[in-house]
């Protein structure tokens, strides 16, 4: 086994990585670029080697560099992660050149299968079914249109080296085929170094089911079941479950079976994962096969007590895998939500800056947890909560990587405990200095569609075709949430009734009747009356009546803290509550099940007298265009004194790797150009002015 091992990687999949590698006593090495000097993997490593600027392409996809610093470390092997180097040919061949394992397929398998047109092509020869489409490089937009007409729009525009969502388009028409193209070309190059593209055939209400393989360099090659990833919102995935909530055991084996057939033709050594597309007739085609660890593996680990990080380690040093079909167990349920760095309510887009709050929720689940050959879970019970992590409280979310703060997995006997154990640990999910995708995931997973499992690729299109909006979180019972704000409200008075130098006569009074005000758009608040009474400070409890609901609340939570746990009725529950951040520096902010409030606590008297406040409108910034994230401007489309009509682009801002291009909402003439190209920008800073 290896002493040492190098990551060629960054954030939760370095850290991931690097436990596994503690757990089997190898020592780490991390590198890391100028803009990760600070990161969590390279504080958890056992050594650290800087690579150079904070760009990738300066960075973690400098091959050269990253040999050089396994070399200069002693390091006997290097686990690529996932993205960057991963699938890369040259850098798997290389590695092996200058004698150091590669914990990944060999070259070959990467070249026949990574590369997505050689391995549909294999597949076909395989006599695997593949969805109809074009597997040459397509050379420029002229010529993606044409083979677009002739397989028959909806069409499929994807980078070769694709993954994670960049470098992919789908084109309803020639006009999207032809801006498509062009901007898959760029994604790709910038992402992976490798601009070729090609089309297929876009499958309407499809399921994206993909097979977990993993085979050894002693021809044994075996399928870790199924993972459904239909949740997607455009071709990213949001959520993830083990097993598929869809296909019957019989298509599992078919797909496992195919999946193991195709790894074994290429001589498939490590993890990978064979994509498929699933028809409403569990009818089944080959996608593309990522020859690397997926960023959902958690839910195949949780299920099957596999770790598979550790099993790509043991395959890379020659070992044989220690059990065979038969013995991968399949118990429970798992599913995954990944928590990104972006706002929701702003049309997801990307938000970095500093996690002036971090603060998961606990964690009792470890990867690798079932004794194989007997299939008892280690501890005799099922269920608990992962999270997979790169960042830490005060940390940075730097704008040149993806946007993934951590990966949120939980494991139930069934898919209704699974879901229910998420939604908890969504609640109990402290995030705070930047935006999160939490509301949206809480949204899902609420969504009766998806508790139902009746769902596809297109789900969150179908749903949220507008965007995301916090009316589309409804609360079961959001009069739970002025609940909490009006006994947050009555334990904060009996704290300040302890204040010393208070006169006699004068004391902190503890009027029972208040009015929660609920703060709502343009002056729109909602009043309700509420009764708070049995209160008892030492057990932290008290009856809080609302209409005719009834709430007795009790929480151990200290005034001060976020996350407020405690039960209600004698229910658990877990919400988040605070002062400042809401529209009134008076008022609360709480959050439960993705639905937030903002609410202010006021004696019966005062909320008549703030009926009467006039409602003060913002500034009226419509002739503005403004950054709607943090970026980089690598476009400014107009010129002063220049008209424009609605729709057209008006300026391109890069971050995390994706281009962003702003639209003009209305015709116009364009007064002057604010912000230079190359400029950082922040959010809602202004780029251009309109007359």
């Amino acid at each position: 086994m290896f002493k040492k091992i190098l990551i060629a990687n960054r954030g939760e999949i370095a850290c991931r990585v690097i436990k596994t590698a503690r757990k089997m006593g190898i020592a780490t090495v991390a590198v890391y670029s100028e803009a990760d000097r600070d990161a969590r993997h390279v504080e958890l490593a056992d050594e650290s080697v800087l690579l150079g600027p904070a760009p990738s392409r300066e960075s973690y996809l400098v091959a050269d560099k990253i040999i050089a610093a396994a070399k200069a470390t002693g390091a006997e092997a290097i686990h690529p992660g996932y993205g960057f180097l991963s699938e890369n040919e040259d850098f798997a061949r290389r590695c092996e050149e200058e004698g150091i394992v590669f914990i990944g397929p060999k070259h070959y398998s990467i070249a026949a299968m990574g590369d997505k047109i050689a391995s549909k092509k294999l597949a076909n020869e395989a006599k695997v079914s593949t969805i109809p489409g074009h597997n040459e490089p397509i050379l420029s937009p002229e010529e993606a249109v044409q083979i677009a007409q002739r397989i028959g729009y909806p069409v499929m525009i994807k980078a070769s080296a694709g993954g994670g969502g960049k470098g992919l388009r789908v084109a309803y028409n020639d006009k999207e085929c032809f801006e498509g193209f062009s901007s898959c070309r760029n994604e790709a190059r910038n992402s992976f170094g490798d601009d070729r593209v090609f089309m297929v055939k876009y499958v309407q209400e499809p399921r994206h089911i993909e097979i977990q393989v993993l085979g050894d360099a002693h021809g044994n090659v075996v399928y870790l079941h199924e993972r459904e990833c239909s949740i997607q919102r455009r071709h990213q995935k949001v959520i993830e479950e083990a097993p598929s909530p869809f296909i019957s055991d019989a298509t599992r084996k078919a797909m496992g079976e195919q999946a193991v057939a195709l790894a074994k033709a290429v001589k498939y050594q490590s993890a990978g994962t064979v994509e498929f597309v699933v028809g409403k007739d569990q009818s089944f085609y080959f996608l593309e096969m990522n020859t690397r660890l997926q960023v959902e593996h958690p839910v195949t680990e949780s299920i099957t007590g596999i770790d598979l990080v550790e099993q790509m380690i043991r395959v890379a040093a020659g070992e044989k895998l220690a059990f065979g079909q038969a013995d991968i167990p399949k118990q429970g349920w798992a599913i995954e939500c990944r928590i990104n760095a972006e706002d929701p309510f702003r049309n997801f887009l990307p938000s970095t800056g500093r996690l002036v709050r971090y603060q998961p929720p606990q964690a009792n689940l470890e990867q690798g947890s079932v004794t194989l050959r007997g299939a008892a879970y280690e501890g005799g019970a099922f269920g608990g909560v992962r999270v997979d992590t790169g960042v830490y409280e005060g940390g940075e979310i730097p704008m040149f990587y993806d946007s993934m703060i951590a990966k949120l997995i939980v494991h139930g006997m069934d898919r209704n405990d699974a879901i229910a154990k998420m939604r908890t640990a969504l609640n109990a999910f402290v995030i705070r200095g930047i935006s999160s995708n939490i509301p949206f995931q809480a949204a899902l997973l609420a969504h009766p569609k998806f508790v139902s499992g009746a769902f596809n690729t297109g789900f969150i299109a179908e749903h949220y075709p507008q965007g995301f909006r916090a009316e589309d979180v409804p609360h079961d019972d959001p009069l739970f949430l002025v609940a909490l704000a009006a006994f947050v409200r009555r334990k904060a008075r009996e704290r300040a009734a302890g204040i010393s130098g208070q006169l006699p006569g004068h004391e902190v009074a503890h009027p029972d009747e208040l009015v929660i005000v609920v703060l709502g758009r343009e002056g729109q608040n909602t009043h309700h009356a509420v009764k708070v009474t049995g209160f008892d400070a030492a057990a932290g409890r008290a009856v809080v009546q609302v209409g005719e609901r009834r709430y007795e609340i009790q929480s151990p939570t200290r005034l001060g803290d976020i996350l407020m746990t405690g039960t209600c009725n004698g229910q658990p529950f877990s919400a988040q509550v605070e002062r400042g951040p809401s529209k009134s520096p008076l008022a609360l902010r709480v959050s439960h099940n993705g639905t937030q409030i903002d609410a202010m606590a006021l004696l019966p008297r005062a909320a008549e007298l703030h009926k009467l406040m006039p409602y003060k409108a913002p500034p009226d910034l419509s002739k503005f265009l403004l950054s709607p994230m943090p970026g980089l401007l690598v476009d400014v489309a107009v010129t002063p004194g220049q008209k424009v009509l609605a729709g057209e682009k008006l300026a391109v801002i890069e971050a995390m790797k994706m281009e962003n291009i702003l639209v003009a909402t209305q015709d116009g003439v364009v007064k002057d150009v604010l912000a230079a190209k190359g400029a950082s920008l922040s959010v809602d800073q202004p780029i251009v002015a309109f007359e």
